[in-house]
């Protein structure tokens, strides 16, 4: 399994990597969810400042990914954020080079929609290119995106931590002011959105000192042959070398845009379908769905003893075998004579015998006795007189 972080957050497998930290993919222990976990890898104070501005962002917006926790662990610090799987624009314009139109305004609607809310944070993200804004693994469908990645954001009055004369920024996304030195301010946000949307339309990564000459020298020039007129204007309005002749705020550019879309009608039955796939790959072994698949606690197995003797038996000599039993058989079953009784002697016929009536038993007895007494009775008589 991977590395326990401050006994919550499972290093899965690295995703990514900034200037700054490394990006992994973590096992959140109690949401029970996968995040993506930026690992701070240098302690220098200027470092561990920007990293604690990072982490102290919550913006919550369907179009950006904002920092969810935190967590320290000895000398290492993290914080944690949603898992973007669909790679970034820059992994989009590497596979299918120059973007078609009409997707590329989806892409750079909610672009400037995530970015309206940063704005109105007063958070400056000052390194906006195709890299930092990441896709949602939609394939086919209608895609989605996030700006990422406020390593060097500020908010608007907060001290610079580096040196007025050291730009802050990817090179070939600044805008010209930032050259200058100026304090970070939203239109510089805007031209970088203007420069990652000509990426998206051309392909490659624009010359951002040539389009500064081509501003200057023609005002406002004329459209690439990559990019549709209304659609142009809307871009040039984000480029423009002068911050005051340039949208001011992103919600400006996105009423723009939406109705350079109306202008340019229906996409083309020939475009290209864009996929945008999972970039991340499957999770490593020992990971699922839901989370680190442990195997169940198997018990030792009990230590092998030698096998017990056979019990010693005694030998019982056996008694001398018995005569078999005779069993003695009537000659007729007794169910036999209860079925068939012996019939009772029938008198012959002929003569019978009379009987004479005589007193009964139980008469003859007191009869007796009361003559007695009446022949006792008479004889006294007798003699009395």
């Amino acid at each position: 399994m991977g590395e326990l972080f401050a006994g919550r957050y499972e290093l899965v497998d690295p995703i990514g990597r900034g200037g700054v930290g490394a990006v992994w993919r973590a096992w959140d222990r109690r949401r029970r969810r996968y995040v993506a976990a930026k690992v701070l890898q240098q302690s220098d104070a200027h470092t561990l400042l920007r990293f604690v501005r990072e982490q102290g962002l919550r913006i919550d917006h369907p179009h950006v990914v904002a920092p969810m926790s935190w967590a320290a662990d000895d000398d290492k610090v993290l914080f944690t954020m949603d898992v973007v799987g669909g790679g970034s624009l820059a992994h989009l314009i590497g596979d299918y080079g120059p973007l078609p139109p009409h997707y590329v305004c989806v892409l750079l609607d909610q672009l400037l929609s995530g970015l309206a809310a940063v704005h109105a944070e007063g958070v400056v993200h000052r390194d906006i290119k195709p890299a930092n804004v990441l896709l949602e693994a939609t394939g086919t469908g209608r895609p989605h995106v996030r700006l990422s990645d406020f390593g060097i954001a500020m908010r608007k009055g907060e001290p610079r931590l580096t040196d007025a004369n050291y730009v802050m920024g990817t090179p070939g996304y600044f805008a010209p002011e930032q050259m200058l030195g100026d304090e970070p301010d939203f239109p510089a946000d805007l031209y970088a959105v203007g420069l990652t949307a000509l990426s998206l339309l051309t392909g490659c990564k624009p010359d951002a000192e040539a389009l500064v000459a081509r501003f200057t020298e023609h005002g406002t020039p004329g459209a690439p042959e990559e990019v549709p007129e209304p659609l142009w204007h809307v871009i040039a309005g984000l480029l423009q070398p002068d911050p005051g002749l340039r949208f001011r705020t992103a919600t400006g550019a996105r009423k723009a845009l939406a109705e350079a879309v109306e202008m340019l009608g229906s996409p083309g039955a020939d475009e290209e379908p864009i996929e945008v796939f999972d970039q991340l790959g499957p999770l490593p072994a020992g990971f699922g769905p839901d989370g680190p698949q442990r195997p169940a606690a198997v018990p030792p197995p009990l230590p092998a003893y030698p096998p017990l003797p056979a019990p010693h038996v005694p030998h019982t000599p056996q008694p001398p075998a018995m005569p078999p039993t005779r069993v003695y058989t009537a000659p007729q079953p007794i169910q036999q004579l209860i079925q068939s009784p012996v019939p009772l002697p029938v008198p012959a016929p002929g003569r019978q015998p009379v009987r004479r009536p005589g007193p009964p038993a139980k008469v003859a007895v007191p009869v007796l006795i009361v003559a007695l007494l009446c022949l006792g009775i008479g004889i006294w008589a007798l003699t009395a007189t």
